[in-house]
């Protein structure tokens, strides 16, 4: 072996690279491009080294310790990476791996010497040499190599080590296997290994050929005999004695006892014969097969009975769901329409039933109880049928889903849930064309065989997930689906005839409705799911999912005991999330804790107290902001609203003023260069951009009223910052906190740090309402704020939030920016319809209220 080297390295995806072969070569990662940069910077060498598992992550622990020192030959860069041709040179060996900031993945290199037999004459060794030489160009031959070409090839290498790694290289093996190859250094030991291994191969392609000929043999039997019973079945049609097969018989039974449509009998009939007519060995006869199968499987007439009992249907959607009171409201008044249509429908057959009876004289028959009780099941379908179609919009992890299972439970229907998240063809809904091959019917219709009742409730899960492809948009074949004037007559393109959906239950959920198309959106009622409140997943916690994940652990009832404020922490440090799924997530995690420790028999009941919840779930994981500690100048405390609920932000805003610069005599002073702008951080979107530049606005033309220097209003540069500046934010309710803050910063007045405020502004200074004032107040509370200011259109949106938490709350609803700054400037208040902030010491060469001076003010609470 030679001295070591240091080498960048090139990890190589499922491949060994041998010395003496040149290999194309792909890069495309990162790391991999630094390596080939400081290889192309040096002497062109890097080490080719195979990884154990193909990963993306370039980890030393997953790459060999042998592998193959090669020179770049050629580089040509492409749109993803860089294409390499490289040459092998010679083993070596990783004697260690550094991890090299802006070069890679280098690594202490040692070349390897191979072998060579104790004799290279010796007469064993030679004629190993030789039959391995001789099955290699046979195996060349039969893949088709030209003979010019292998001869060229063979009479290119004569050494038995370089020859021996081509062999290796272009045979057809693993790259464990290759590896194996590459790391042995005895050439004798190679050369038996290939001769193993090429045998092998030709013994494999040996039988492959045999078994082409048979299957050409037996095709052709094949062939011959469908002739024959052609033949035969044209005999036996002419004499009269031809005989269905049991299945066929079968499958015609079933098509007969179906009620079908007329246009669906037609069909079915038609098919029938068609199946009839074709030889069983074609392919068009498994297509008309499968068809007729799908006909005959599918509930044409088949429905279950509606349990219209809105006390027991209460009753199951309070013990399944805890909460939710406005969503629950809606579902029984939805139940209890329906009820009702049912309860008429009824009365009116049965009333025409009486009526016609009496008038039917002795001789004409009255209508049997089976009928009557069919005549009512129809009226009572039909009557039900054009019902609104519900769609759950809501943050994940409100109980959407789960409440439409309930809502089948309550009716006492067939439950059955298609997802069409990452939908993207329109033939997952209306099904495939027959003509193709491998064609199936939608989602919808299988649905309906799956559920075996032509009347359950299907729940369209993630609506607002639908794509578009080129294939056509899955979200206007729903609107045929879900529109009550037309799914009575819905046709799927594989079925090919009207299918009635008008009886089937449609539910639908989304998390962001404005994703849905508008078209799509008119045909739906939208129920809208809130986020529960810490008091809330406390209580669901404590019903549902801590005896769930309990049992589901293994541990028996009183095993496992959480305290309420254990619990209470878990919710609030551990999650952040609108509904309880990462919650029953976390809970999972401390009943698995417990059942371990348990298991090892240390105790037999575990407790988990409020001090002791780091040792099941380690560190908190979620941190809220908290109101500020005191009052400062230019700091207004926000209130924003997501998907995971609702928190409170600080909008930070810095006025710098310079000197003016030096004029000549008698020319007026002229302001710094670059001062007077406004600059916005903290990746705001176009919205909140524009409310930065309408409060900006309005600042300066009240300047004289809010006692603002105006030198300081037009000439300091602005800095609006929103923390945390790596998370996107956008939305117009941030214009009164943006005011307020803007106001602070030029006039000198600290914000309240124990007020929070929303609300959009307008440049003659008015307040309008905005959205999410729930979740917005609930955000605050849990920060510790018990003073809001909100827009006075907003009041009654004050009804959503629970009892205790808005006796809590201080809230200010307001009309006007003026009576919002009266509220969250430190001193300042309403008098005779203006504002009037409180007298601060005037600074030598300030303006009315001071410039230089207000910079320092500082105001605790």
């Amino acid at each position: 072996m030679s001295e070591k080297t240091m080498l960048p390295v090139l990890p190589l995806r499922e491949t060994v690279i041998f010395p003496g072969t040149a290999v194309p070569i792909s890069a495309g990662r990162p790391g991999t491009l630094q390596a080939v940069e400081s290889a192309l910077a040096g002497d062109r060498r890097m080490l080719a080294i195979a990884q154990r598992e193909n990963r993306d992550e370039v980890e030393p622990d997953n790459l060999y310790t042998v592998g193959t020192i090669v020179r770049i030959a050629q580089v040509q860069k492409g749109g993803g990476g860089v294409q390499l041709l490289i040459h092998g040179e010679s083993r070596a060996l990783a004697l260690q791996y550094v991890n090299t900031p802006g070069k890679g993945l280098t690594a202490h290199v040692r070349e390897m010497s191979e072998l060579a037999p104790v004799n290279p004459e010796d007469p064993a060794f030679l004629a190993l040499y030789r039959e391995l030489r001789d099955r290699a160009a046979e195996l060349g031959r039969r893949r088709g190599i030209p003979a010019e070409m292998l001869q060229q090839i063979m009479e290119g290498v004569t050494d038995p080590g370089p020859f021996a790694d081509l062999v290796a290289f272009y045979v057809e093996m693993g790259s464990e296997a290759k590896q194996k190859l590459l790391e042995s250094l005895s050439v004798e030991e190679r050369l038996r290994s290939l001769l193993l291994i090429v045998q092998r191969q030709l013994a494999l392609m040996e039988a492959q050929e045999e078994i082409q000929q048979q299957v050409q043999e037996e095709l052709g039997e094949r062939q011959r005999e469908m002739l024959l019973r052609e033949q035969m079945k044209a005999i036996q049609r002419e004499l009269g004695e031809e005989d269905e097969g049991a299945e066929l018989e079968e499958l015609r039974q079933k098509l007969d006892a179906l009620e079908l449509p007329e246009s669906a009998r037609e069909e079915a009939d038609r098919e029938l014969g068609r199946l009839e007519r074709t030889n069983p060995q074609s392919a068009e006869y498994q297509v008309i097969r499968t068809y007729l199968e799908w006909m005959a499987d599918l509930p044409w007439n088949v429905r279950t009975e509606d349990s219209l009992n809105l006390a027991s249907a209460e009753e199951i959607l309070h013990e399944d769901h805890y909460g939710l009171e406005d969503v629950k409201d809606r579902v029984l008044e939805f139940l209890a329409v329906r009820q009702l249509a049912a309860r008429r429908a009824e009365a009116e057959v049965k009333e025409d039933a009486a009526i016609e009876a009496d008038a039917l004289e002795d001789t004409e028959a009255e209508r049997t109880p089976e009928v009557l009780e069919k005549e009512i099941a129809e009226a009572k379908a039909k009557a039900t049928a054009k019902g609104p179609i519900l769609l759950f919009a809501g943050p994940p992890g409100v109980g959407k889903t789960s409440i439409a299972k309930s809502i089948a439970r309550a009716l006492g229907r067939k439950y059955v849930r298609i997802a069409l998240g990452g939908v993207r063809d329109e033939a997952d809904v209306r099904g495939h064309r027959r003509t193709y091959v491998g064609a199936m019917p939608g989602r919808i219709v299988q649905a309906l065989k799956q559920a075996k009742a032509r009347n359950p409730v299907i729940l369209l899960d993630e609506v607002d997930k639908l794509g578009v492809s080129y294939q056509g948009d899955p979200s206007s074949a729903l609107l045929e689906v879900l529109d009550p004037a037309q799914n009575h007559e819905f046709t799927d393109h594989y079925l090919g005839v009207p299918f009635d959906l008008s009886e089937v239950l449609f539910i639908a959920t989304a998390n962001y409705t404005q994703n849905i198309p508008a078209p799509l959106y008119d045909r739906m009622e939208a129920v809208e799911f809130r986020g529960y409140t810490e008091m809330e997943k406390k209580n669901i916690a404590q019903t549902y999912l801590l005896p769930r994940q309990t049992e589901q652990a293994g541990l028996h009832e009183g095993e496992l005991e959480v305290t309420e404020p254990a619990l209470v922490s878990v919710i609030s440090e551990y999650t952040r999330e609108a509904g309880v799924r990462q919650l029953e997530r976390e809970l999972g995690k401390v009943a698995r804790k417990a059942a371990r420790r348990i298991a090892t028999g240390g105790t037999d009941h575990v407790t988990v107290e409020l001090d002791t919840v780091k040792d099941f779930l380690g560190r908190t994981r979620v941190h809220p902001e908290r109101a500020g500690a005191e009052d400062l100048l230019g700091v207004a405390t926000g209130m924003y609203y997501t998907p995971m609920g609702g928190d409170i932000m600080f909008i930070e805003v810095s006025a710098q003023q310079r000197a003016p610069v030096a004029a000549a005599a008698g020319e007026p002073e002229q302001a710094q260069p670059g001062f007077g702008n406004l600059v916005l951080t903290g990746q705001l979107g176009d919205v909140m951009k524009e409310s930065a530049r309408a409060a900006l606005t309005y600042a300066r033309a009240n300047a004289t009223r809010y006692g603002i220097d105006p030198r300081k209003a037009w000439g300091s540069e602005l800095h609006i910052h929103v923390p945390a500046g790596a998370i996107p934010k956008d939305g117009p309710s941030a214009g009164v906190a943006m005011t307020t803050a803007l106001v602070s910063a030029l006039s000198g007045t600290p914000v309240r740090n124990d007020v929070a405020m929303t609300g959009e502004v307008t440049l003659t200074g008015r307040v309008l309402p905005i959205g999410g004032v729930k979740e917005k107040l609930l955000g605050a509370h849990r920060a510790g704020i018990r003073a809001i200011i909100l827009p006075k259109e907003n009041e009654a949106d004050l009804d959503d939030l629970p009892a205790d938490i808005l006796e809590q709350m201080e809230v200010h609803p307001v009309e006007s920016i003026d009576q919002a700054l009266s509220i969250a400037l430190r001193g300042a208040s309403m008098s005779e319809g203006r504002l009037r902030f409180p007298e601060l010491p005037l600074t030598p060469g300030a303006g009315a209220r001071g410039v230089e001076g207000e910079a320092r003010l500082h105001v605790s609470r």
